[in-house]
């Protein structure tokens, strides 16, 4: 077994904490790598499956902690990049994927997200934009007006019930409501 491979994927995957997620560009604020998305995604894929309850919750994490590897070689395509760019995803997968131990698994699994074509890729799918909406919703709370636009459209491109469910306990809730209570008003004041 080669582990020079291996250690190769490794450093290029490195390459997504360097990699910008491009749509913050026009939204005006924010800020975020694609290795963050990734994290970020892999979580609320995890929570999706376990809400959903007939899936297979390993393979949701693993397929959203890895949707976004090919953006190593590719870079982020926002939506308006997407206009005028066309990014060879699939040469990317190719290239990614070959030569590795395990590199027809991680092809399947990528092919499987791109095809939409599981219960477990629509819920990845879905985490994949209620990652965003996350970010959205923070940039909406300090004052970004653009971002309830934006808002909007990643509700519509959900496709799954949980998914929209989910997104609509995020949008009713304020962005600091996991730590601050302004009911502990005595705690805010003395600190204890």
């Amino acid at each position: 077994m080669d582990f020079r491979r291996v250690a190769d994927l490794l450093f290029e995957v490195g390459m997504l904490q360097r990699t910008p997620r491009t749509g913050y560009r026009f939204l005006g604020s924010g800020q975020q790598s694609v290795a963050e998305h990734l994290f970020r995604t892999a979580v609320i894929g995890y929570a999706l499956a376990k809400l959903h309850g007939r899936v297979d919750t390993a393979r949701v994490t693993m397929m959203c902690l890895m949707h976004d590897l090919p953006e190593s070689r590719t870079g982020d395509q926002n939506y308006v990049y997407k206009k005028y760019v066309k990014a060879l995803e699939d040469r990317a997968i190719v290239d990614l994927t070959d030569g590795l131990p395990f590199g027809d698994e991680l092809k399947a699994l990528l092919d499987e997200f791109n095809a939409c074509s599981t219960e477990e890729a629509l819920l990845c799918h879905d985490a994949d934009q209620i990652e965003l909406m996350l970010q959205l919703k923070e940039e909406r709370d300090l004052g970004n007006r653009y971002a309830e636009l934006w808002l909007r459209y990643a509700m519509k491109r959900l496709r799954t019930e949980v998914g929209r469910r989910l997104a609509e306990a995020i949008l009713g809730r304020d962005f600091c409501g996991w730590w601050f209570d302004e009911e502990e008003e005595d705690w805010w004041v003395k600190g204890r």
